[in-house]
């Protein structure tokens, strides 16, 4: 290595180790045509941390940085239209930033090795359950994916949710330290998108039904969220009390319709062969809760922190789940339990309109632990970016 080039390294790197003046981005995949929010949660991830760094004392400038796709910087700005910060593209990222936090784009390792030999940072935030995805990306026919890209990381933050399954996995693969971080989650999304909603209707529960519409809302693309699990316990329930179900909507199953062992399975269910349940595609949360459903079914394994369980907790609706990672809020069952997930079905529905307001203050109470703005949370996040320096290079 030249003399000059070491010199100008070394400059760089000068220049950005000062944590007390952090430009932070986040990296957002961006393609051509139409996006939304509601597509991917990720979207949303990226949104509410922009909301937190904003927010962080020794952070002086925030971006969301366009790559990964092939769209550029005014398709994200498009799509991203209540982002807090500006928009930019993988070039300026280079010039300007001391950290870039991968979230949603992935970076190209070569973009990756020359940011951190100018003195740069990178942080990979990993919100999925990649253990469980690469496995199946591997042993299925799986779009390829992230697994090991060789890609040099400073630090990797997740999820308590991953804390089992992946946080070992993450920080041996990738060769970094790996810090579990605060979920974070703001009904500002949520709220503006219930905002459009047509005359009529609104976003919240409303007491007073003789009988429930029910939804299933899990993506079926994993295995962490499938539709099967809550399926059963319904069917439980309506074994039990068959004057509870108006309805059950299993939305994000339409692309399983002609799959012979999802008919198979769907028709041995008394639900089902009763007329009671109907397969639907994906459709955005707020709409479906607005008119359609009175009560949310849930199943997750090792995926308990969800955007679904907060928006539903945000209106109000009976959340029925397995989710250890929500407090005491909602109707809770354990693990894999049908049987006590049909007597959580009909435990909410005994009782949710007389304890409402009960109900909606201790899902206030919960969703207020997850705000990007709340101090506690920008705290942990602000001394994480200032750790990355204490810490020195890898």
């Amino acid at each position: 290595m030249s003399a000059a080039k070491t010199t100008a390294q070394n400059a760089g790197a000068a220049n950005r180790a000062d944590p007390g003046r952090l430009r932070v981005g986040v990296s957002i995949f961006v393609r051509k045509g139409e996006q939304s929010l509601w597509e991917n949660g990720i979207y949303q991830n990226c949104l509410f941390l922009v909301m937190l760094l904003v927010k962080a004392p020794n952070v002086a400038e925030t971006y969301l940085v366009s790559g990964g796709g092939d769209g550029d910087t005014a398709d994200a700005q498009r799509f991203m239209a209540d982002s807090p910060v500006p928009i930019i593209d993988m070039a300026a990222a280079a010039e300007k930033l001391d950290v870039m936090i991968e979230m949603s784009a992935q970076l190209n390792r070569e973009w990756a090795v020359s940011f951190r030999e100018r003195g740069g940072k990178i942080v990979t935030m990993r919100v999925g359950n990649d253990y469980v995805i690469d496995i199946e990306r591997m042993i299925f026919d799986k779009p390829h994916g992230l697994l090991i890209a060789g890609t040099p990381y400073d630090e990797i933050w997740t999820l308590p949710e991953y804390e089992r399954s992946c946080m070992h996995y993450f920080g041996t693969a990738m060769r970094a330290p790996v810090r579990l971080m605060q979920h974070l989650w703001s009904p500002a999304v949520i709220d503006r998108a219930a905002a459009t909603l047509a005359n009529g209707e609104s976003f919240g529960y409303k007491p007073g039904r003789k009988k429930w519409r029910l939804g299933i809302f899990e993506p079926n693309i994993c295995m962490v969220k499938t539709s099967h699990l809550p399926m059963l316990l319904v069917d439980m329930a309506h074994r039990a009390n068959p004057r509870v179900i108006e309805l059950l909507r299993v939305y994000n199953t339409f692309h399983m319709k002609d799959h012979v062992t999802f008919v198979g399975f769907a028709n041995s269910l008394d639900i089902v062969r009763h007329g009671l349940a109907t397969f639907e595609g994906r459709f955005p949360v707020y709409q479906c809760l607005s008119s359609q459903i009175d009560a949310v079914v849930c199943h997750q394994w090792e995926n308990g922190q969800n955007y679904l369980y907060y928006e539903a907790l945000h209106g109000g609706y009976p959340l029925i789940h397995n989710s250890t990672f929500i407090g005491d809020c909602g109707y809770f069952y354990p693990g894999f339990d049908c049987e006590e997930g049909g007597l959580a079905v009909l435990q909410a529905f005994s009782q949710h309109d007389a304890d409402l307001a009960n109900y909606r203050e201790k899902a206030r109470a919960f969703l207020h632990t997850l705000d990007p703005e709340n101090g506690d949370n920008v705290r942990a996040y602000n001394e994480a970016l200032v750790n990355l320096y204490r810490a020195g290079p890898l």
